[in-house]
């Protein structure tokens, strides 16, 4: 049986990290095994594109050349990583994919059939199965981002932390215009909430999409079964 691929999308601040890591303990708790990963990153050759993008030391070469190394990211990620951990029957929960590219490449000025043929190639038709949208106002994102403790990567906020307030809104709306063209795919979270009501909320909805797969997993009996 295949993995289940699920990944997490928002703004700068929406809290993906911990409502991924969240997400990974109440599915162990019900007997599911799930890898977290992120991009940029999540393979030892993805990481190291990572560092070139987050550190803005590829700004200066342009935002398609930023665009080709996010997708070069992608495809060594899937490679290495998602693809086999899905063929072996993980659960993946990723922190940002293709959805992120999508929204900043296209912000940013990359041509929309630019960005499209570039994750057409790197996605290879490993699409998620679902997409977690946190939905986080700009304003109280960029300030947890600004009284964060925990220790990050580069001194200071990474190349896209530092965008202005007006680009950050202009992405929030295009990841909400994504999710009203993909409902299927795509679900809302407001990450306005307090972090335990957002837990909630995302773990009732992989419930809801994914019931019969937990059960399975779990060795559970399926309740929609007689007898």
């Amino acid at each position: 049986m295949s993995g289940i691929f699920i990944s997490f999308e928002g703004g700068e601040g929406a809290g993906k990290s911990t409502q991924i890591q969240r997400l990974r303990d109440k599915l162990a708790a019900k007997g599911v095994e799930a890898i977290t990963t992120r991009e940029p990153g999540g393979s030892q050759g993805a990481e190291l594109v990572r560092e070139v993008l987050l550190s803005g030391a590829a700004k200066d070469y342009g935002v398609t050349a930023e665009a080709v190394l996010f997708a070069a990211a992608r495809a060594d990620h899937i490679d290495t990583l998602i693809k086999p951990a899905l063929e072996d029957g993980k659960w993946v929960l990723c922190d940002r994919f293709a959805d992120s590219s999508r929204v900043y490449q296209g912000e940013s000025g990359v041509p929309t059939p630019t960005v499209e043929a570039l994750q057409q190639v790197a996605i290879a038709g490993h699409n998620p199965d679902m997409t977690l949208l946190i939905n986080v106002t700009p304003e109280v994102g960029l300030a947890r981002v600004s009284k964060r403790t925990a220790p990050v990567e580069f001194d200071g906020p990474d190349r896209f932390e530092t965008d202005t307030l007006e680009t950050h809104r202009r992405r929030q709306e295009l990841f909400l215009d994504m999710a009203r063209n993909e409902p299927d795919r795509i679900v809302v979270i407001d990450g306005d909430q307090p972090q335990d009501k957002v837990t909630d909320d995302i773990w009732q909805a992989v419930q809801d999409r994914f019931a019969e797969q937990i059960q399975q997993e779990a060795g559970e009996p399926d309740a929609n079964r007689e007898g």
